[in-house]
């Protein structure tokens, strides 16, 4: 499974109306951070596959969702659940960090 390319038509449909957590990475092409975090962001897809859906965002295509959410700085990744941002990680993380908080996210939604 690949991360879902996310913009201001779908956000809605795709990430807040989501029936399973999303974790949305926001980005820009010109994001040296942004690069080396992708190829995790592309695995966390296919391991979660079914129980998290990963959505891209591009913020210089998307300024409005992103300034919508606050991002002040890029990569910037939430974890939406129900529709609201149950996490929150700024910078290129390691992927363990970013498993222990989609982890979280999923305990909460199997309680």
């Amino acid at each position: 499974m690949k991360p879902v390319v996310v913009d201001s038509q779908n956000f809605k449909s795709e990430v807040v109306n989501s029936n399973i957590p999303v974790l949305v990475d926001f980005w820009a092409s010109w994001c040296a951070p942004c690069r080396m975090i992708a190829p995790i962001v592309e695995e966390l897809a296919k391991e979660y596959d079914g129980k998290l859906k990963v959505a891209k965002l591009d913020v210089d295509a998307n300024q409005d969702v992103a300034m919508g959410f606050g991002i002040m700085s890029i990569p910037t990744l939430l974890i939406f659940n129900k529709g609201a941002v149950a996490e929150q990680i700024v910078g290129a993380v390691p992927k363990s960090v970013l498993v222990g908080k989609i982890s979280r996210v999923l305990e909460k939604v199997a309680a």
